[in-house]
């Protein structure tokens, strides 16, 4: 099973920049491109939150647009710039995003892995944060499959990454998330989004994997008191590929024109 994730696109409406410079539609068009050059191409799709800038339903229209090329079955979370009733609205008709509660978490069934998508977010906050609720019904639907590989994906990261900027907005009470998962070992990886860059780390027994931005990437400033800044390194994308008698591995994808690939034969 192979699954891709992209993450922070921040879809402006059509023609708009993001900051006054990043065209993050051009750069999100790329990335789907990418992603149908693949061979094998994804069994699915993450996208992991600020899928749009301001959360307004123009931006949401010109996303939709964008990632209509993908055919393969596509899965999102909303993150801090998104809202949930355009994204709803947007996403709802395939039917896989709850229409009838506060939250936009679901689980998805039907491939070797099981996908469970959780809702981070906390409306006008940069922060995440998973409250007592959220937990609890995470904790129904791990209990529902204890032995089954599970990929939990959101968009904040319950882990200090040493990015000062972004780690005061990072997830909120990551110590009850926490203790959750280690009871839950059939969880495989949590895959996030939110500091555009790609970072791993362990976490209660699993591993945390960052996926870069398709578009601008957060300056890499070890230091709590460093601004938030951005820079324009290759945007990337990351794979998740399953394999039974070895688990998930992830490979970190960079889209743009690169030269090669070459032999090392020198053929």
């Amino acid at each position: 099973m192979l699954i891709a994730q992209i993450t922070d696109l921040h879809i402006r409406p059509a023609g708009r920049l993001a900051y006054g410079r990043v065209d993050t539609a051009t750069h999100l068009e790329r990335a789907v491109a990418a992603l149908l050059a693949l061979d094998p191409l994804p069994d699915v799709v993450l996208a992991t939150g600020d899928l749009v800038d301001g959360g307004e339903p123009e931006e949401y229209a010109h996303l939709h647009r964008l990632l209509a090329p993908i055919e393969r079955p596509l899965f999102v979370v909303p993150g801090n710039h998104d809202a949930r009733r355009p994204l709803f609205e947007a996403f709802g008709s395939a039917g896989y995003l709850p229409g009838d509660g506060r939250f936009l978490h679901y689980t998805v069934e039907d491939w070797p892995v099981r996908l469970i998508g959780l809702d981070t977010i906390i409306p006008g906050e940069p922060g995440g944060l998973l409250c007592a609720e959220r937990l609890a019904w995470l904790e129904d639907r791990l209990a529902e499959q204890r032995g089954r590989p599970t990929l939990l994906f959101m968009h904040h990261p319950p882990i200090a990454t040493g990015i000062g900027h972004m780690d005061t907005m990072g997830l909120a009470d990551a110590d009850r998330f926490a203790a959750l998962i280690r009871r839950n070992p059939q969880v495989e990886r949590i895959v996030c989004g939110h500091v555009h860059r790609s970072i791993q780390a362990r976490f209660a027994g699993t591993l945390v994997t960052v996926a870069p931005s398709t578009a601008h990437q957060v300056s890499l400033t070890l230091q709590q008191a460093a601004p938030a800044t951005f820079v324009m390194e290759p945007p990337g994308f990351h794979l998740h590929f399953w394999q039974p008698e070895a688990g998930l591995v992830t490979h970190t994808a960079f889209t743009g024109s690169f030269a090669g690939p070459y032999s090392f034969h020198g053929e």
